[in-house]
């Protein structure tokens, strides 16, 4: 376990974010065109969309339907709540927002994968159906956007009512990308998938940590703002999981998941992404400042996660259990 928290918090990603930073502070000439940050965005997002529909296709979740209830009500509430605490008691402004609602409406691969292990270390390993539900809550991120776009409409001053923004954030690249990938992802099957894993699984990380070196970079450029919000932000990454993880742990006890199972869930539910959610959020609101957003999601949400809130998650899902 400590070993697996090592690795990661030392992991090319944490390391390349940190290099993005260092090397604006320093002044340094490296620069990564923006043409070419999109294209990482684009294939960041179908990527993640294709996996997490292969991972779909291969969960049965057809006898499940509480747990799918309870996933569709995290992928609408987690970012909610997320969102709105960003918004009038961090007072964000909406683009701000958006992006932690983005972040913390969606999961982090990595404390899955943690929370799973833990899992199994206490004796209680999780249901093989909870990698389909885990895969469905990326879906977080499309619900954070329209809340973000959703708010800018009603600050300024757009009339029409929900459905004209509800085909904006469908036309969006966001739910394009992951949407459509989902859904290719789930419907190509094994052998088809196997002609385009080379590319679209093999080279994501090495994608991604160029994507993390910019929003580095860009972060570093934007310091100022997150020290405007920096004690703030602390007691929002620390507090937002352990709610978060509160809630998913009693929404999946409720719906009758096992112990194993209800604390994976929940320690998903409290976890913050930072390698899904940023690209999805540069591509809808580049306005939104990554210093503040994946500032939290990175470097405080995701450590302490892994040294403290995963063993808390499990003792919240135990008193759910009774």
């Amino acid at each position: 376990m400590d070993a697996v928290i090592v690795e990661n918090l030392i992991s090319p990603l944490t390391l390349a974010f940190l290099l993005g930073m260092i090397a604006t502070l320093i002044r340094s000439d490296l620069e990564i065109p923006e043409p070419v940050i999109r294209i990482f965005a684009i294939f960041l997002l179908f990527s993640i969309g294709l996996q997490g529909g292969r991972e779909l296709a291969e969960a049965d979740l057809s006898a499940l339907p509480a747990a799918l209830m309870t996933t569709g009500a995290l992928v609408l509430l987690l970012p909610l709540g997320a969102f709105l605490v960003a918004r009038h008691l961090l007072r964000l402004d909406a683009a701000n927002a958006a992006g932690v609602a983005a972040l913390y409406g969606s999961v982090s691969s990595v404390t899955f994968v943690v929370s799973r292990s833990y899992a199994d270390g206490q004796g209680t390993p999780m249901e093989g159906y909870i990698t389909g539900l885990v895969a469905l809550m990326e879906l977080g991120i499309l619900a954070a956007l329209f809340y973000g776009r959703l708010a800018l409409a009603r600050a300024t001053g757009q009339t029409g009512g929900l459905a004209p923004i509800l085909m904006e954030t469908l036309r969006g690249r966001g739910l394009l990308l992951l949407g459509g990938g989902l859904t290719i992802g789930a419907s190509v099957g094994d052998a088809n998938f196997g002609k385009i894993e080379p590319f679209f699984v093999d080279l994501f990380r090495g994608v991604l940590v160029l994507f993390l070196l910019e929003m580095g970079m860009t972060a570093a450029r934007q310091l100022r703002d997150f020290a405007a919000v920096g004690g703030r932000m602390l007691a929002f990454g620390l507090a937002m999981p352990l709610f978060n993880g509160f809630v998913g742990t009693g929404l999946a006890t409720l719906a009758g998941l096992p112990l194993g199972s209800a604390f994976v869930l929940g320690a998903v539910a409290a976890s913050a992404s930072y390698i899904d959610a940023p690209a999805a959020v540069r591509a809808t609101f580049p306005q939104a400042n990554p210093s503040i957003y994946l500032t939290a999601s990175l470097g405080i949400t995701f450590p302490f996660m892994l040294l403290v809130g995963i063993p808390i998650v499990y003792q919240m899902a135990l008193f759910w259990h009774g």
